[in-house]
């Protein structure tokens, strides 16, 4: 197939893509937004006119390649069925088994998390590999969120492939979930993985884990494989995540219900049926069941129970065993995203991805200590979490989610603990939490010390249901808030209950014609933002060294674009006046905003390209990234550099 041409952008320079290769762009620039006001702002430099911004913007468009500013290059680094060692082959998807994939890279990459390896640190000292700040040699390590069996075998339609799929690819499909760690070193041809490297590994449905914190071992967690249940196999829908000061990785479970098939109306328990209806288990649902009982509600009703957590592991020991962290709730998470201060209890955010769920936080019992890894590792496995209340005028309160307080009792169903933190959403909703227009990404700046929320959208919300953190009914376009903790840049109280916040920006045209859909940024003049320069659905976020927000996107193609990653300052003149940088092919997403250390490279994971329409596997929408009439589309991880070897953005 041809790819859609926009005749307005003929400075566009786009060739096919071999393994290294750029695509370039000119974006034109004409203003077009409008502003609003704004509650009290983390800015503290409100009269300042530098930007760190200097790339020349890329349009709109929708086509089948993705696209870059001028001067910059994307390596293809990573592509689904990529090899993990030096002895496993070409990928050739026809032959595509269990065993092969289990060996190669998973399937709609998601997070990534680059972490700097230090010659001279041994495994294990993740805290001395972190602080080495290697940006030239690193593991990368990368989340699959989940498979499309349409798009990766032969013979099936998306429809088809739901109750259908084979027992053989239902065995790939587990394997290709979960998560990937690959060493990568950049070279003279560009980045490039290491294949054999000991560090090298996947994570998948079948991998052994610990369940720890105040849940493990509750009766809700035992089943008939694990009576215990502290034992687990494997974690599934894992979307965004996060790293520790102490070298290791956070990984979520979002979309776990749609994993699990069979009628949880039959189930004896209410309780648990009501809890599998929350999440989406349905007699529906892709037939997994059928192929491992587990997976079945009427064989294990208790297993979708031992998904839904954050999961932790150590990439800097390949032997380590990861574990599912209770003491973080049981939702849909997007991710957690950690604040550490020397002396202080490490406190963590996190969104739960649905509509009208709420936003999250996590306090530690222990206090962060420098180099004292056994120490830190336990840090996450004790405190209290926290539902977040947004009040009107910009007030905001942490409210504890702890049994026996509050409503929080067995009056109204609460046993204990594991209770509350395994029907998290019905506590949080039952204490006063915010619901909210489904928070995704949760992450704070490290340069002025604020965090931010990506609400992607919520088609849900009726009018009159809308409050002062969600001002929009039927928001299609989504917003970020800013919260802003008690303090200064760098000294803010992440553990404080009480916080301030802000809108930040609201997703949308300035220009649409239905009001609905307009969006306004800040307080900030129109004439800073282009009519490239508004997107829809914030989902993912990354901050560079500077301080400037990164936020990926997921649903731009509901208003004719691509989805990509805008760049904006969050201080000054130009706080929150987005600029394009990058576009991704039809169909796709880009997820996992990644800066090496020196802020030289930005990865990105590309997911499921050409998702669109009819698309399949025998005849797909284009076969991006290899454009290759034996190959499918394939979920890619990009590097992208400057070509004159300076920062990125800059």
């Amino acid at each position: 197939m041809t790819s859609h041409k926009d005749e307005n952008a003929a400075s566009e320079q786009p060739t096919s893509l071999t393994r290294r290769s750029l695509f370039k762009v000119i974006g034109a620039a004409t203003a077009a937004a409008t502003g609003t006001s704004l509650l009290t702002s983390c800015s503290e430099q409100k009269n300042s006119t530098a930007t760190n911004l200097g790339f020349k913007e890329i349009p709109h468009k929708l086509d089948f390649q993705h696209h870059l500013p001028n001067g910059y290059s994307a390596d293809l680094l990573l592509r689904w069925g990529d090899p993990l060692d030096a002895f496993t082959g070409a990928f050739v998807p026809e032959r595509l088994d269990a065993k092969e994939q289990s060996r190669r890279f998973g399937y709609n990459n998601d997070f990534i998390a680059y972490m700097p390896l230090d010659p001279d640190a041994a495994p294990g000292e993740g805290d001395k590999h972190s602080l080495s700040r290697n940006s030239e040699r690193g593991l990368l390590c990368v989340n699959h969120e989940y498979t499309q069996p349409h798009l990766m075998f032969t013979g099936y339609t998306e429809a088809s492939a739901n109750r259908g799929t084979s027992d053989e690819h239902i065995a790939v499909e587990q394997q290709a979930c979960g998560h990937s760690v690959v060493e990568i070193e950049q070279t003279a041809d560009g980045w490039q993985p290491v294949l054999g490297s000991p560090y090298n590994r996947r994570i998948t449905l079948t991998t052994a884990m610990a369940i720890v914190g105040a849940a493990a071992g509750d009766k809700r967690l035992q089943t008939g494989e694990d009576p215990s249940g502290t034992q687990v196999l494997g974690t599934v829908g894992n979307c965004a995540g996060g790293k520790t000061p102490w070298g290791t990785v956070l990984i979520a479970e979002e979309g776990f219900g749609g994993a699990f098939q069979g009628d949880p109306d039959n189930v004896a328990d209410e309780v648990e049926a009501r809890n599998h209806h929350a999440f989406g288990v349905d007699k529906g649902n892709r037939n997994w069941g059928d192929y491992d009982r587990r997976f079945d509600i009427t064989a294990e009703p208790n297993e979708p129970n031992r998904f839904g957590w954050m999961v932790e592991y150590d990439p800097y020991d390949p032997n380590s065993k990861p574990r599912k962290l209770t003491g973080l709730g049981r939702f849909e998470h997007e991710g957690f995203t950690v604040v550490s201060k020397p002396g202080e209890p490490i406190v963590a955010y996190g969104g739960d991805d649905d509509e009208h769920q709420f936003v999250y936080r996590f306090v530690s019992s222990g206090t962060f200590q420098p180099g004292n890894n056994t120490y830190n590792r336990e840090l996450l496995t004790e405190g209290t979490l926290y539902a977040g209340q947004f009040n009107e005028g910009g007030s905001g309160i942490w409210l504890p989610l702890v049994f026996g307080q509050g409503l929080l009792t067995p009056e109204n169903g609460f046993r204990n603990q594991a209770d509350v933190l395994i029907d998290c959403r019905r506590a949080a909703r039952l204490i006063g939490a915010t619901p909210m227009d489904r928070p995704e990404d949760v992450e704070t700046n490290p340069v002025n010390d604020c965090t931010y929320v990506m609400l992607t959208k919520n088609k849900k919300r009726a009018t009159g249901e809308e409050n002062a953190a969600n001002p929009r009914a039927r928001n299609a376009a989504g917003h970020v808030l800013e919260i802003v903790p008690p303090g200064r840049s760098g000294l803010r109280d992440h553990a404080s209950n009480t916080f301030r916040w802000n809108t930040f920006l609201l997703g949308g045209n300035p220009n649409a014609e239905d009001p609905a859909e307009r969006g306004a940024y800040g307080q900030q003049n129109p004439a800073n933002i282009s009519a490239h320069g508004w997107f829809a659905n914030p989902d993912n976020v990354a901050f560079d060294s500077r301080g400037n927000m990164w936020i990926a996107t997921d649903g731009c193609e509901s208003f004719g674009f691509h989805d990509g990653l805008w760049a904006m300052a969050t201080e000054g003149e130009l706080r929150a006046a987005p600029k394009h940088f990058f576009g991704c092919p039809e169909g796709a997403e880009i997820c996992g905003p990644e800066f090496t250390p020196d802020g030289k490279t930005l990865f990105i994971s590309v997911q499921h390209p050409a998702d669109a329409g009819d698309s399949t596997y025998d005849n797909p929408l284009h076969r991006w990234p290899d454009n290759d009439p034996k190959m499918p589309p394939r979920p890619s991880v990009l590097a992208i550099r400057r070509q004159d070897g300076g920062s990125i953005g800059s």
